[in-house]
């Protein structure tokens, strides 16, 4: 039984389709985007209640960031600034710090410090704190409840994002396709598009995030895309710099692609082919390392461990993606619109893709080590969870791979009895007596509609034959005036012969229609990974989250004057059950100090549980639990005075938190109080 092809405008459609929900899925589900840097420490802290006014306030990062004379602002409870405006570089080392002076006879209440800023690896980061002079005050400050990144500016900077990447496998891929493994398809018009638009949907892309990164930094306006002044400070920055040099490049590849379909299409000559074929590789390669850098050079590879090693494997990463998945995509094409194939070239491919995803396994396991570093890092963090799909559509990926493999083994053994000569013009089929069935069909439309046509009609002869000597012309009807609904007739037959041809050719055999099916499904199973890869490159790695993580809950041991902060994630196991509850003991030390409560969602922001329950035990004096019932200030934040430590040691601190009638948890950790 012969198998019959899938139609490109169903099967790929509905693909397509289910692909474009999963992605879309994906899509919604992200948070905005994390970034590399993290806020590690600050002085004065959250929530601490000092007895003088600072002379400046204290930011301390993960990594590197960009900062400019906006990016703190300290204002006081009625809104107003208060910070001179300049940054002052505090960097020393390995610690990456900041801060700015503030203007002297500040009067007592609560400030808020609210800081934005660019990671070293291109994505914005943001928060904001209050900490208290003298005693807390009602403050009238609202910040925006908008992330950096987020918004309408953040979605379209994801699809350009999302698109750059996508553009940057099919111009590459398809490129290295055509050259290495089918080099006929350099004059074959579906693969020429393919490419080109490959190379358009990239330049559009570059063109857009260009426009868009000043807004999606900064403002979040989407007007503010073409502020001249933005823009001007965008290509001073190495993300501007980076999609600059992008576009520089895409000049260079457009030259490659017009040798590649023109001058290389056309030359017979085969040294003068080889010749030009060895050049162009040498070019693409050094053009398509080029644009793979502008994403090393300033994305997570640029910063954080082993950047010199980490930007060339991330080179090469990108560049066995393109190879495998940009060339699926133009192998795609080619078995669905062009006429045929060589199987050569499909056994070809198939060694590239095999390599690329060696290149991938080896360049994958650095990077993952490299961005998670541990275990926990991997099952715990948005990071990591988004890793693990990303491995597990890849072993998808894999499987389907295998089964095209087979599939193009099963191409290179020629079925008994039926030569590649007998399948490509000879051997009767189904798809023959289809083609026959359509002409006879056309033919009895045509007398239906004409009745006897005459010498010179339809029924009269063979439809493809030429008329001979002294026969009419079926379209001139023997010198007679053209007859416009004959000729639309004769048209429509003549298309429909064609298309049953190419029909008979393209399902020749059974083993062509299934490679097309497998690499169809390998294509969606793709662009549901390369979404995945695009919001894993916009998210905080997991190795800077445990980080930050432990930073702010390290260093128990209290000194006086400063105040205990403290970390602890629960679970409650309801809805909305997930969060972080933030504690402040000030000043940390033994009699009265004040307690500060921060219940957040893991995305940061504020969460309004119905109570929030702490005590104190010190196990080795046999205190204790002492019990501490804090009042709610406001969403999120509960307070309470006059918490007494009646002496110094390792105490344990519970927290008790219920989010809904039935649904609490206890989290604990010890702290060394003075």
């Amino acid at each position: 039984m012969t198998t019959t092809a899938p139609r490109l405008g169903t099967a790929l459609v509905r693909l397509l389709l289910v692909a474009a929900a999963l992605l879309g899925t994906l899509l919604a589900g992200a948070a905005p985007a994390s970034a590399h840097a993290a806020l590690t420490g600050s002085d004065p802290k959250d929530g601490a209640v000092v007895a003088t006014a600072p002379k400046e306030v204290n930011l301390t990062f993960s990594e590197q960031v960009a900062m400019s004379a906006d990016s703190i602002r300290v204002l006081d409870p009625a809104g107003r600034r208060v910070d001179t405006g300049e940054i002052i570089d505090l960097c020393s080392g390995a610690v990456v710090r900041y801060g700015v002076a503030l203007r002297a006879g500040l009067p007592d209440g609560t400030y808020t410090v609210a800081w934005q800023t660019v990671s070293a690896d291109s994505h914005p980061i943001a928060g904001a704190f209050t900490f208290s002079v003298g005693a807390p005050s009602a403050t009238s400050v609202a910040l925006p409840e908008r992330s950096p990144g987020g918004g309408l500016v953040g979605v379209l900077y994801g699809i350009a994002r999302y698109l750059s990447y996508a553009g940057f496998a099919v111009l590459v891929g398809g490129g290295a396709f055509v050259l290495v493994c089918w080099p006929r398809g350099a004059g074959v018009r579906p693969v020429q598009r393919a490419v080109v638009r490959g190379w358009l949907t990239l330049t559009g892309a570059t063109l857009a995030m260009l426009l868009l990164r000043h807004p999606y930094t900064g403002s979040g306006a989407l007007g503010d895309a073409f502020d001249l002044a933005g823009l001007k400070a965008v290509l001073e920055t190495k993300t501007g710099a980076a999609l600059t040099s992008r576009l520089l490049l895409l000049g260079a590849a457009a030259l490659f692609v017009a040798v590649l379909f023109g001058a290389y299409a056309r030359r017979t000559d085969p040294k003068e082919r080889k010749d030009l074929a060895f050049g162009l590789g040498l070019g693409g390669t050094v053009v398509a390392a080029g644009l793979a850098g502008t994403w090393a050079l300033a994305e997570h590879a640029s910063t954080g461990l082993q950047p010199g090693i980490a930007m060339p494997v991330d080179i090469l990463h990108l560049l066995a993606v393109a190879a495998w998945l940009g060339g699926l995509t133009v192998l795609l094409v080619a078995l669905h619109r062009a006429p045929s194939v060589e199987r050569a070239a499909v056994e070809r491919f198939s060694k590239v893709a095999f390599g690329s995803v060696a290149v991938l396994v080896a360049t994958g396991v650095y990077q993952s080590w490299r961005q998670v570093g541990s275990w926990s890092a991997l099952t715990g963090t948005r990071y990591g969870q988004l890793l693990l799909v990303k491995i597990g559509l890849m072993a998808v990926l894999v499987g389907i791979a295998w089964i095209s493999r087979r599939w193009t083994r099963r191409l290179a053994d020629a079925a008994p009895g039926v030569t590649d000569e007998d399948r490509a013009g000879g051997v009767a089929t189904e798809a023959d007596r289809a083609e026959g069935d359509a002409i006879d069909a056309h033919r009895a439309d045509a007398h239906r509609a004409e009745g006897d046509l005459g010498a010179g009609g339809l029924g009269a002869g063979d439809p493809d034959r030429e008329p001979g000597a002294g026969e009419a012309s079926p379209e001139t009807g023997g010198g007679a005036e053209p007859d416009p609904e004959r000729a639309a007739q004769l048209a429509r037959q003549r298309a429909a012969v064609a298309t049953a041809r190419r029909k008979r050719e393209r399902d020749a055999d059974p083993e062509r229609s299934g490679l097309r099916r497998s690499v169809l499904t390998e294509a969606a199973v793709a662009v549901v990974l390369l979404a995945v890869t695009t919001v894993l490159t916009s998210t905080e790695p997991g190795r800077t989250e445990e980080e930050a993580g432990r930073a702010t809950t390290t260093g128990t041991a209290a000194v006086p004057d400063r105040p205990v902060d403290i970390r602890l994630p629960f679970d409650t196991g309801g809805i909305e059950g997930q969060g972080v509850v933030r504690l402040s003991l000030d000043p940390g030390r033994t009699g009265a100090n004040a307690l500060h409560l921060y219940v957040e969602r893991p995305n940061g922001k504020p969460l309004d549980v119905p109570e929030i329950k702490v005590a104190l035990t010190l196990e080795e004096k046999g205190v204790g639990p002492l019990p501490v019932a804090p009042d709610r200030i406001q969403t999120g934040h509960w307070s309470a005075s006059g918490v007494q430590i009646p002496m110094p040691g390792d105490w344990r601190i519970q927290v008790t938190v219920r989010t809904s009638e039935i649904d609490q948890t206890t989290i604990e950790k010890n702290v060394k109080i003075g």
